[in-house]
């Protein structure tokens, strides 16, 4: 049996500890992060994306991370290039990768070995696609893909208006489904699968706490700068969690109090979303309870898995 260089996989929802604890398992192990977050891909959003500090970076290096500047775009495809190759260079140099974050899609194309198809963006048929959702709502927009694509949509939410209008680009660019595009082929690793959970009122109370310490850090700078800098609200960057609240904030005086509550009401949204997702991701992964974390059994239980791998 062909053994493969092990690939250790954290998920959870957002604000339920990921990357604290990918620290210390990756100091303990000799590891390195790769990040699946498809966030903290942006350059000069930092804190609106939880993204690791540079005290953080400063102990364990992380990768894809700060990749795109907040006006440019990141495909999977190149997502995908970026996080197989820090994986490949982690292992040539001896190291354990942890592939560490809440984009499920990320998690899965990269563990399942997808390949995607390399398609540029068109900007004036995302435009279209733009004002068509927007006129006439998510579920219009992923009908036009189920008539032409009914597949895509068992791995498309139609409500991930994003992921739709990319279905419907590279049908349009390549004349072929985007379902038929999308191949498997098992990736040259040993997964261990392993998420975070906490019961959802405590995620709940933890993530609208760890909003406050965003804005207390200065978030709401964060957003101004990006504005001041000429990135336009509309951006696809700018639809992360709380950008777009902050932005409304600054452009149409919504009130702060205002603006924070519907920043803890759309990330309870997020959390939920996530949640559905790691149902389906339930059959891979050891679930453990993030309030009661024993970091050295942790560590213990992945060196012994890593062992017996070999």
């Amino acid at each position: 049996m062909v053994s493969h260089p092990p690939l250790i996989v954290i998920v959870g929802a957002t604000a339920v500890g990921k990357t604290a604890a990918a620290i210390r398992l990756a100091q303990a192990l000799d590891g390195e992060i790769v990040s699946a977050d498809s966030r903290q891909v942006y350059r000069q959003m930092d804190i609106g994306t939880a993204k690791p500090t540079s005290e953080q970076r400063a102990l364990i290096a992380h990768h894809a991370v700060d990749v795109v500047d907040p006006d440019d775009t990141l495909s999977l495809a190149e997502y995908l290039h970026i996080a197989n190759t820090a994986v490949h260079s982690i292992h040539s140099r001896g190291k354990l990768p942890f592939l560490v974050g809440g984009t499920g899609q990320y998690v899965t194309a990269l563990t399942e070995g997808w390949s995607v198809p390399q398609v540029p963006p068109n900007p004036t048929l995302r435009a279209e696609l733009e004002d068509f959702a927007a006129r006439l709502g998510a579920a219009a927009l992923g009908e036009r893909l189920q008539a032409l694509d009914p597949a895509a949509l068992n791995t498309i939410d139609y409500r991930n208006v994003r992921r739709v209008i990319r279905a419907l680009e590279v049908i349009a660019a390549t004349g072929q489904s985007f379902s038929a595009q999308q191949t498997k082929t098992p990736p040259p690793y040993t997964v261990l699968h392993y998420g975070l959970t906490m019961p959802r009122h405590a995620l709940y109370e933890r993530a609208d706490r760890r909003v406050d310490t965003m804005i207390e850090g200065g978030f709401v700078e964060e957003v101004r700068a990006l504005l001041d800098a000429g990135y336009a609200p509309t951006l696809p960057s700018m639809s992360g969690l709380g950008y777009s609240e902050i932005a409304a904030h600054l452009i149409d005086h919504t009130p702060l109090d205002v603006t924070v509550n519907a920043i803890y009401s759309a990330t309870h949204d997020f959390i939920r979303r996530q949640e559905t997702w790691f149902r389906k991701y339930n059959r891979h992964a050891t679930w453990l309870d993030a309030a009661q974390l024993d970091m050295n059994d942790w560590i213990s239980s992945i060196q012994h898995q890593i062992d017996t791998s070999k």
